[in-house]
């Protein structure tokens, strides 16, 4: 019997110093073009899903107005687009080297069944280890929650601010 238990604690014990060598050696894919681990989405979802669930505002503050989407459809374009893409566009390359993949946010179906408080919490807050950065420091509140309502009413959006999502994006000389 105290064999069988001295068996148990040191594979137990082995686990850390596998997990070590596996990190140490360079085995963990760190490259945005890498697989993803095993489970890594799956866990990464639950995690972000539990945090969202219970720190995401339930209702917004203000009823979004045309001009609140106007506000949201220009600060998308200025803060979001590079990633998270405009109607009728590519991909940026900035979009193509990310991982994971930042999600085309006006393409299909984007998030507009998500509620809006979840995501200003997103933009708020930020999500580790996604490129997805946090603006509470440098969008003010009405700013996030502009950007929030325009992505969460994005498929019945005024002919207006389509307009100016559909803007193409200038090119650099």
């Amino acid at each position: 019997m105290i064999k069988f238990l001295a068996g148990i604690v040191f594979a137990v014990l082995m686990v850390p110093v596998f997990v070590f060598l596996y990190v140490k050696m360079g085995f963990v894919p760190v490259a945005t073009d890498a697989p993803a681990l095993p489970f890594e989405r799956k866990l990464a979802h639950i995690g972000l899903n539990a945090k969202i669930d219970k720190e995401a505002p339930k209702e917004p503050p203000f009823q979004a107005t045309k001009d609140d989407f106007m506000s949201g459809a220009h600060l998308y374009r200025e803060h979001c687009a590079m990633c998270h893409g405009l109607p009728n566009e590519p991909k940026t390359f900035t979009a193509q080297g990310m991982f994971p993949r930042p999600p085309q946010l006006l393409k299909g179906k984007g998030v507009t069944d998500d509620p809006a408080g979840e995501t200003y919490w997103k933009v708020a807050n930020g999500i580790r280890l996604t490129g997805m950065p946090a603006y509470k420091k440098t969008l003010s509140e009405r700013e996030m929650w502009q950007i929030s309502e325009l992505l969460a009413g994005a498929d019945k959006l005024p002919s207006e601010v389509t307009d100016v999502l559909k803007k193409p994006v200038p090119t650099e000389p």
